[in-house]
């Protein structure tokens, strides 16, 4: 009998930010809520069954206009984890949170969006990855 394969294939199409910052998600969201114009909204946190008894449980805010999507997410899993890597994307493990941008924010060049983020004191450090080149971006789509 003869075996057929499902080929998936996703686009990427959004911008994405690693930031290093050592506050709360809270306070996080409000600082580029204020800084970039818009409302990120706490969401249910994602959780992602891994094999076994495991579970990873990654805050999430989101804020979704008719023109652009922006998404923040904690990159560590929340609460207790004994998982050898707790992370969201664990190719990204040097970085707290994770900001994805899509539609009309993208517009910005990533320097000068890159430059915004660098104002708020809350960060420590921003830099653009590419998704393409990450191993677990598929922790991405939602």
């Amino acid at each position: 009998m003869k075996t057929l394969y499902l080929d998936v294939e996703h686009e990427y199409n959004f911008d994405l930010y690693g930031m290093v910052s050592p506050c709360k998600e809270y306070k996080l969201a409000w600082a580029l809520n204020r800084l970039l114009d818009i409302h990120l909204i706490k969401k249910q946190d994602i959780y992602y069954d891994l094999t076994g008894k495991n579970q990873l449980v990654i805050a999430n805010y989101l804020y979704s206009s008719e023109f652009s999507t922006v998404r923040l997410f904690r990159n560590r899993a929340l609460g207790f984890n004994t998982l050898k890597k707790p992370f969201l994307l664990p190719d990204m493990k040097e970085y707290d949170y994770i900001l994805q941008v899509t539609g009309a924010l993208q517009q910005l060049y990533p320097q000068e969006l890159i430059k915004k983020l660098q104002r708020i004191s809350l960060i420590q450090y921003v830099k653009q990855f590419d998704p393409l080149t990450l191993k677990f971006k598929e922790n991405l789509l939602l």
